[in-house]
């Protein structure tokens, strides 16, 4: 489970057997979990975080997406 950055608090992170889905990011803090396609920065479903919070991980997504995007491929394809 690569962990690509720990920023406020949130981890985010993606599983090695995914490989089938298009790239996306987890993301969790505590209890609270999530889950963005990374292409669009989309929501895909999360447990227990608020609007709010939901708000600051799209933008720290948004900010970070060419290198959790280069990191996918990275981890996926050039392994």
């Amino acid at each position: 489970m690569p962990q690509l950055l720990r920023e406020k608090g949130y981890r985010f992170f993606f599983y090695s057997n995914e490989v089938g889905e298009p790239p996306h990011v987890h993301v969790s803090l505590n209890r609270s979990t999530a889950k963005f396609w990374l292409e669009s920065v989309t929501l895909v479903r999360h447990a227990h975080f608020t609007p709010l919070e939901l708000r600051e991980i799209e933008r720290i997504i948004a900010r970070h997406k060419l290198e959790f995007l280069r990191r996918w491929d990275e981890h996926f394809y050039d392994s």
